[in-house]
């Protein structure tokens, strides 16, 4: 019996092979005999011998891995774009390892560490509110880096929403839909996506005589955010009020509606006849609350898709990669907080 866990010098004694046949087994299987490939199988599987495989990327100068810096995944649109990432990185057999940034600088910076210091293959990044943009925090890593929702700098490609036109679909729906009073209920406006959202906004507003839009800020884009702000419209007066919200995040509209309808002292609002509400990213706290969300709907899933197929590419030919700047169109999606009844008899995931 081995006391220790098995290493590749006993699968070659028990196998009766040379150390480097069982290097060409793992690493090269094509290189060798099938007989031979199958005893050095039936070694690996009775010892419980396990590939170190930070060792063999050491050695050899590859990994199978990619490691995933992922802002939220507690918000279902990061959720869909890591989906999308494990899609395109499974086509190419390569796996992705995520890690939760919780919205915090310092676990983002932590984890690209740890995934550079890993020698994965390359590294997604969705990136913090504090390092978005051009200089977005990565330069100093040294893996082959793309980033997601947000722009990079011109030595990596970055795969983003368009959130300028995000914000103008969500504005334009509210004043199609016979709104004049809007707020842009928001946090962050420092952050380029939301403050490409609130120029959208700003676009459609002044295509449209007679129509205003107001600006409520809070600390965050949580459903505690929200409550908040829902506070904040409830204290003013009928002619005060807005009629129409557009909120920079679901979990923010989610907050807003929870505050506004429903109060047992029968001051609260009709959602949506005295106040519509659109969200933004399609999270299934959207589709799932007790008045169905209308929201914009990211396409995460495929910016993740793309992101790592632009990595994969630049790991594997790294002389004749040239870094891309993609921009996805988001979708409208109209449910009951702007739609009401009229919603119910539409497919609630309905695009527009």
């Amino acid at each position: 019996m081995i006391a220790r866990p098995p290493r590749m010098d006993d699968v070659a004694r028990l196998a009766g092979v040379s150390l480097g046949t069982v290097s060409h087994a793992l690493n090269h299987p094509h290189r060798v005999a099938p007989q031979t490939l199958a005893r050095v199988q039936r070694a690996i599987d009775e010892l419980g011998f396990v590939p170190d495989r930070r060792a063999r990327a050491l050695a050899g100068g590859a990994s199978a891995v990619i490691g995933f810096v992922v802002l939220d995944l507690t918000n279902s649109y990061f959720v869909d774009m890591a989906r999308g990432a494990e899609d395109e990185a499974s086509v190419a057999g390569m796996n992705v390892l995520l890690a939760n940034a919780d919205v915090r600088a310092d676990k983002e910076q932590t984890y690209l560490q740890v995934f550079d210091e890993e020698r994965v293959a390359g590294i997604l990044l969705t990136p913090h509110a504090r390092t978005a943009g051009p200089d977005d925090g990565s330069r100093h890593w040294r893996r082959e880096l793309v980033v997601l929702n947000a722009e990079a700098g011109p030595d990596r490609c970055s795969v983003v929403p368009d959130d300028e036109l995000g914000g103008y679909l969500a504005t334009r729906h509210l004043i199609d839909s016979g709104r004049r009073r809007l707020v842009f209920a928001a946090a962050l406006l420092h952050l380029a996506p939301i403050a490409q959202r609130l120029l959208g906004a700003q676009r459609a507003v002044a295509e449209t005589d007679g129509v205003t839009l107001e600006v409520l800020t809070s600390h965050g884009l949580r459903a505690q955010h929200g409550h908040d702000i829902g506070e904040q419209i409830l204290a003013r007066g009928p002619q005060e009020r807005p009629d129409g919200v557009f909120a920079a995040a679901d979990l923010v509209a989610l907050g807003i509606v929870q505050t506004t309808t429903g109060r047992a002292d029968g001051t609260g609002l009709r959602v949506p006849e005295d106040l519509a509400v659109v969200g933004y990213d399609d999270n299934q706290a959207a589709w799932g609350c007790a008045v169905p969300l209308s929201t914009i709907a990211q396409p995460g899933h495929e910016i993740g898709r793309i992101a790592a197929r632009l990595l994969i590419e630049e790991i594997r030919a790294p002389d004749d990669h040239e870094h891309q700047r993609v921009r996805l169109p988001p979708t409208l999606v109209v449910r009951a907080s702007t739609a009401g009844a009229a919603a119910s008899s539409v497919d609630p995931r309905h695009a527009v």
